[in-house]
């Protein structure tokens, strides 16, 4: 079997790369070794350059239908008093409509009713073809030209030779394995447990609730649903499932008391799951023929949600850049190294800023709390640093913080309280076609 594309992997990133290949008629094969969805937790929220993405591949109105616009995030600050009680501390705001963009908000989605989405525009297109379940074992030959990939099926074994083979498994990548990169991993002193459950109509904004020990996010879904995302100390889960359910929902109802009555309808733990952040980065995207794309790639601490969009921002850019080659017959493999210029800086930016804001939750110490709540505060009522933090993680650019904002978020430096409205332009901090594509300037 022979293919210019084998994309090794049916999650987020391999099927947008896929409908990107599909949309300008490159021959691709798509394997995915799960029979089915497995019920383990995936990205959710999108952040405004995957939705110009979307809107680009033609799917975004769809995308719409199915999710929940949420165009700003709310943080909520307690204090625990000796009687239990909570003493509110601190209220603040960042909005994405500081952001000069038309795609300048968020959008919770459901991550298998997304790939579902991107699955039935990748299957329009004759020249995608798909096998599930199929699994990749490896390659039977070191020499680019002769390799082909080893895909194990229900039928049997499968020889595929490609042009170009793309890992796109996920964390456990057996791609990866095969380019035998370097990739430096950081552990985190905290677990997460994540579930979903009916909300109230009033929680209906991306809302963080935070005290000197606890962390609760909660973010609307379709269907009057809430994605919940609750930290927890390593252990803390077996000892919450020892004492039962009842200490899951009062971890919930004393942060947030509107909750009593909605999150007692998860009525099992296995509907909960626990979650281990861990954050990856390997050395390398591309080595020959072989290319990395998504939490192959790079894992990053999902206190931001960026994972997801950093997948689809990985495949755009792979796509733009496969489709040009086989379109302008530039298939040489040097050209690839375009794709690892543009992703792997950008990816490498948003991991660290993912792994600061982890640790801004990390330690229960109160000192810590109050630096995080003037952090906050300042962000927010800063023009500047409130379009920096948004732009940093919309994905549409990047503008690096400063010494000097770092003081300004510690309340060591005055920070200008105005509502002056930033000029991307004048900044030259959004991406460009220039930035986003540069082989393809002309």
């Amino acid at each position: 079997m022979r293919y210019d594309v084998l994309i090794i992997g049916g999650g987020i990133a391999g099927l947008t790369l896929a409908v990107k290949l599909g949309q300008s008629n490159v021959k691709t094969l798509l394997v995915e070794k799960d029979k089915k969805s497995g019920l383990i937790y995936k990205g959710e929220l999108l952040q405004p350059k995957s939705l110009d993405i979307l809107d680009r591949i033609g799917l975004l109105e769809k995308v719409k239908a199915n999710g929940v616009v949420l165009p700003s995030i709310q943080f909520h600050e307690f204090e625990r008093l000796d009687d239990s009680s909570l003493k509110k501390l601190s209220e603040n705001e960042f909005r994405y409509d500081v952001i000069d963009s038309p795609y300048n908000t968020s959008l919770m989605i459901p991550h298998e009713k997304l790939k579902e989405l991107l699955f039935e525009e990748a299957s329009k297109y004759d020249s995608v073809e798909h096998i599930q379940p199929a699994k990749f074992t490896g390659f039977t030959d070191e020499d680019p030209e002769k390799k082909k990939a080893l895909i194990e099926t229900k039928e049997g074994s499968l020889e595929v030779q490609a042009k170009f083979y793309i890992g796109a498994e996920g964390r456990a990548s057996p791609t990866r394995s095969a380019m035998n990169v370097e990739m430096k991993k950081t552990t985190y002193n905290h677990q997460f447990l994540t579930v979903s459950f009916p909300r109230p109509d009033s929680l209906d904004q991306s809302t963080i609730i935070t005290t000197q020990n606890r962390f609760l996010g909660l973010f609307p879904l379709p269907n009057n649903e809430v994605r919940s995302v609750l930290l927890i100390k390593p252990g803390e889960f077996k000892t919450m499932r020892k004492e039962g359910l009842d200490s899951f929902y009062r971890a919930y109802c004393e942060l947030i008391p509107e909750l009593d009555g909605y999150v007692q309808q998860i009525d099992s733990w296995k509907k909960i799951q626990l979650m281990i952040p861990v954050r990856h980065n390997v050395s390398q995207y591309v080595k020959e023929n072989i290319i990395l794309t998504g939490d192959a790639a790079h894992s990053v601490h999902p206190m931001a949600g960026e994972g997801m969009n950093l997948a689809i921002q990985d495949s755009d850019v792979l796509g733009e850049l496969l489709c040009w080659m086989f379109k302008t017959n530039q298939t040489d493999w040097n050209h690839l190294e375009w794709y690892e210029k543009v992703r792997k800086p950008r990816a490498e930016f948003v991991s660290r800023l993912s792994h600061q804001a982890a640790l801004l939750y990390s330690f229960p110490y109160r000192t810590w709390q109050r630096l995080r709540i003037k952090g906050v505060q300042q962000t927010e009522h800063s023009s500047v640093l409130h379009y920096k933090q948004m732009l940093n993680t919309s994905g549409l650019g990047i503008w690096k913080f400063t010494i000097w904002d770092r003081m300004k978020q510690a309340g060591l430096l005055p920070a200008r309280s105005n509502t002056k409205k930033i000029s991307a332009k004048e900044h030259s901090v959004i991406f460009n076609k220039k930035d986003d594509y540069p082989w393809n300037v002309g």
